[in-house]
């Protein structure tokens, strides 16, 4: 492709996010200490921890659930991972700890306090919105898998076009993954997400390897960020 035609899809595509960033403005993305061993935990896992049924992922990580109070990011985490609304959610909660049975989540302000307790704290794990900068944190890609639940053995990360790294453009790709019963992936479907950022998602997630089992559907979400 000649690069002016290769510039145009990219002048195209921040015509049509806006510039840098709105279109992903609503997006949030799971956030931890880089001791977590995972790159990916599926939906099901995320809610189990946030709801205070387990401190144990599967793969043996220890980990702290942190909340962003009063915040339209965690509005949206609340709603589309734990199928609540925050009245719900801190109802929740407040029967926990009356019983006895666990104790309140630690709760933050905004997405630079979010991102700097779980960069300092072993085990943390948060959310914060996709526009928001992850330095020092390991962003965890969230799965929702429909069938059998397979574990990626081999992930690989995209190549960040050049031209929307300097133009200071990121944001998320979400795409759904077709999984053969061999591991590799069948198909990838965008989404949502820049189209050509979603090009270099598409690229990186078909060399991806799960373990071997059943044919399995599954959506995951791969963040970029300029500042990494």
């Amino acid at each position: 492709m000649k690069p002016s035609m290769r510039l145009a899809q990219v002048l195209a595509a921040v015509m049509v996010t806006g510039g840098i960033l709105p279109a992903f403005a609503q997006d949030v993305v799971v956030i931890a200490n880089t001791s977590l061993k995972a790159d990916s935990i599926s939906r099901e896992e995320l809610r189990n921890v946030f709801l205070l049924r387990t401190r144990m992922l599967k793969d043996g990580s220890w980990v702290e659930p942190v909340l962003e109070k009063n915040s339209a990011t965690d509005a949206i985490f609340v709603k589309q991972f734990l199928d609540r609304d925050n009245a719900e959610l801190h109802t929740y909660y407040q029967g926990l700890v009356f019983t006895g049975k666990a104790s309140m989540p630690k709760e933050l302000s905004s997405d630079a306090e979010m991102v700097d307790y779980v960069r300092r704290t072993r085990g943390a794990i948060g959310y914060i919105s996709s526009a928001a900068h992850a330095d020092g944190v390991k962003v965890v890609t969230v799965s929702e898998m429909t069938g059998n639940e397979r574990r990626l053995v081999r992930r690989v990360e995209p190549e960040y076009p050049d031209t929307l790294r300097h133009m200071g453009i990121g944001g998320n790709v979400r795409l759904e993954l077709v999984i053969a019963p061999k591991g590799t992936v069948e198909t990838v479907a965008v989404l949502g997400g820049n189209p050509i950022l979603a090009e270099a998602a598409v690229k990186a997630v078909r060399q991806w390897v799960y373990e071997p089992g059943t044919r399995t559907k599954t959506e995951v979400n791969i963040r970029f960020d300029p500042k990494q």
